[in-house]
């Protein structure tokens, strides 16, 4: 059983412990109350770097969202409703996953945008400033889950070890969802000479997060999807949206052999 009793100036490992008890179905009320009652200075101070940043909200966004639908499975009808309404309190402020993930996250870098102008509203004082990553960081897509068939596996993410295991979840989703094909045609039966790659419909919908086409290509390269000296025409997956809560804390966690790394 996770321990409720975590010190408060380590929000990391209080973000792990959270997310934890959510998925060992332990009492998160303690741990909730916690967060709550954390204090906004000691909290920037704690999360004194990106990789500190990154790790905390995505293991609160996934905490948050698994308890959310524990609670309550019928939520996830309403889906807009479900992403924009408050559901966890950190240090004073209530949250909901847009905020986490597109305020916070994502630096206020609008959807409506595909992730390439950053909007940033009248959000609670200056909390984004103060606790949002200095940088975008585009893995964070391949480690949210939001409960959709379509999402990644959960992992707790430690300051020590997050990039590397960002770099696990995204391999690991890449490798699941890209396709990759040298010898398909382009439009109206014309030859590109790399091919087609079929890739994740988020790298669509945040393309602006992966730095653009260019950026995309880039990281099916890093990531060993294509060949270095490929630059192959993109297509999008369909996302799949649909939600089983009788397996989704199993399914969600399945294959993330990253956690105990």
């Amino acid at each position: 059983m996770v321990s409720e009793r975590v010190d408060a100036t380590e929000p990391v490992a209080l973000s792990a412990s959270f997310l934890l008890a959510v998925r060992r179905d332990d009492p998160t009320e303690e741990l909730a109350t916690t967060l709550a009652d954390l204090d906004s200075e000691t909290l920037a101070t704690s999360l004194d770097t990106d990789d500190a940043r990154t790790a905390f909200w995505v293991n609160i966004y996934n905490a948050t969202t698994q308890r959310a639908l524990a609670e309550d499975p019928g939520r996830y009808e309403s889906r807009r409703q479900f992403f924009s309404s408050p559901l966890v309190t950190v240090a004073g402020n209530s949250l909901s996953l847009n905020d986490i993930e597109n305020e916070i996250l994502r630096r206020s870098h609008s959807l409506l945008t595909m992730g390439y102008i950053r909007t940033p509203g009248p959000f609670r004082d200056g909390f984004v400033e103060t606790h949002a990553p200095d940088e975008r960081d585009p893995r964070i897509h391949f480690a949210l889950n939001c409960a959709a068939d379509s999402c990644p596996p959960i992992a707790a993410y430690t300051r020590e070890e997050v990039d590397s295991q960002l770099d696990l979840a995204t391999r690991g989703y890449l490798d699941e969802h890209v396709t990759y094909n040298p010898d398909a045609r382009g439009r109206f039966g014309g030859l590109r000479g790399s091919g087609r790659a079929l890739v994740p419909r988020v790298m669509l919908w945040f393309r602006g997060d992966f730095g653009g086409r260019r950026g995309i290509v880039e990281m099916l390269r890093r990531y060993e999807q294509i060949p270095s000296d490929a630059d192959p025409r993109l297509s999008y997956r369909e996302w799949d949206w649909s939600f089983d809560p009788a397996d989704y804390t199993e399914a969600a966690y399945a294959d993330a052999a990253h956690e105990n790394r």
